[in-house]
């Protein structure tokens, strides 16, 4: 095992932060593998899951059964985890910006698309190292001017020329779901049955250039660029693990996700062994863009009729909102069938909030589709 360590833009002087990169298994094999947690600061199942792969992950390098590299960073946001208001921890969004910590990573497409173009061919292992050495060398020469730029610039040199990216994070009370692509579903399929996803929503470009995305979306352009001319894959999948509610950090369920992740692993052909057979998928996958974000009109006390995990019909009472003053009572209906994967932890809502989230089968949004 390597422990790198990786320094960041000191906002003022006597300040330092740093990312901490695990890296286990030969540089050289058959594939790399790169895990995060926390982006969102506050988001702590995944960390305790990363602190479970370590361990595992070093017994398996001392046994010999890492085939390919798999890098680990279990604590993605150094920034977000300071920051501390009144025994409120403000994970989400850097405090300074008020940019959200998985938005805005640079977009390299067509920086990266035009330094390839007259050296791509046939060959599909030469194009995939090309676009890998072309978008290394792009994130390298990037000069961060903010703390919040550095540390997103440091995430992406990790994983920027990874097979597969997996970002763990977390809702505020949901069940587990992941997202990905539509053309990474195939790979990403027997992850969801591993883990027990009740929810996969599946997006090519969801808007905001999140971290998963900004891997995928490059390899996307570039075949869209180059595709009917070159024989070039995807050479990168990525995806966003909810390790269901922001409270759900405990040794049981951590110890079961990373049994489940190293069960996907063994299943890829990073890690030798024994390949146990998927559980069945509960729910199939379903565009993101078929989420309906359930929202309130007026504010007051919120009273949830219905749990995550649940499924709903269309025009189903999911909630209440009180009015503790005028008494008033206003239900809080679904438009559209699905499953309520998510749902808020506030219990004091304001109007207009989005309170849930249904995963439904019809895509009837464009656009931006991801949460602020």
């Amino acid at each position: 095992m390597r422990h790198l360590t990786h320094d960041l833009l000191a906002p003022v002087p006597g300040t330092a932060r740093q990312i901490h990169s695990f890296h286990y298994g030969p540089q050289d094999g058959a594939c790399k593998i790169y895990i995060q947690a926390s982006l969102h600061a506050d988001e702590l199942p995944g960390m305790l899951v990363a602190w479970y792969l370590k361990q595992r992950l070093a017994e398996l390098e001392n046994a010999g059964r890492l085939l390919g590299e798999i890098v680990v960073v279990p604590v993605a946001n150094p920034i977000g985890l300071e920051q501390v208001l009144m025994d409120i921890p403000l994970g989400r969004y850097e405090m300074e910006s008020g940019q959200n910590f998985n938005r805005l990573f640079v977009d390299l497409s067509l920086q990266v698309g035009d330094d390839i173009a007259d050296r791509l061919n046939d060959d599909p292992a030469h194009n995939i190292a090309l676009v890998r050495q072309s978008l290394r060398a792009a994130l390298e020469a990037q000069v961060a001017g903010t703390q919040l730029q550095s540390q997103r610039l440091t995430l992406q040199r990790l994983a920027c020329d990874a097979d597969m990216v997996l970002d763990l994070h977390c809702d505020f009370e949901s069940v587990e779901h992941l997202y990905t692509t539509p053309e990474a579903w195939k790979k990403v399929e027997p992850l969801s049955r591993y883990l027990g996803a009740q929810a996969s929503l599946l997006a090519t470009d969801s808007g905001g250039q999140s971290f998963d995305e900004c891997f995928t979306l490059v390899w996307w352009q570039l075949q869209e660029r180059f595709g009917h001319r070159f024989n070039l894959p995807m050479g990168s999948f990525s995806v966003t693990l909810e390790l269901r509610g922001q409270g759900d950090v405990n040794h049981a369920l951590a110890s079961r996700d990373c049994q489940a992740l190293i069960n996907y692993l063994i299943h890829f052909g990073a890690i030798s062994g024994d390949i146990s057979i998927p559980p069945q998928l509960l729910y199939p996958a379903t565009p993101l863009a078929a989420v309906e974000p359930v929202a309130t009109p007026v504010g007051g006390l919120l009273v949830f009729c219905t749990q995550p995990g649940e499924y709903v019909e269309a025009g189903q009472l999911i909630a209440e909102v009180i009015d503790p003053i005028g008494d008033g009572v206003t239900p809080i209906h679904t438009l559209n069938a699905g499953l309520l994967y998510a749902r808020s932890l506030r219990r004091m809502a304001t109007a207009g909030m989005v309170i849930a989230h249904v995963a439904g089968t019809e895509a009837y949004r464009s656009g931006y589709l991801l949460s602020p």
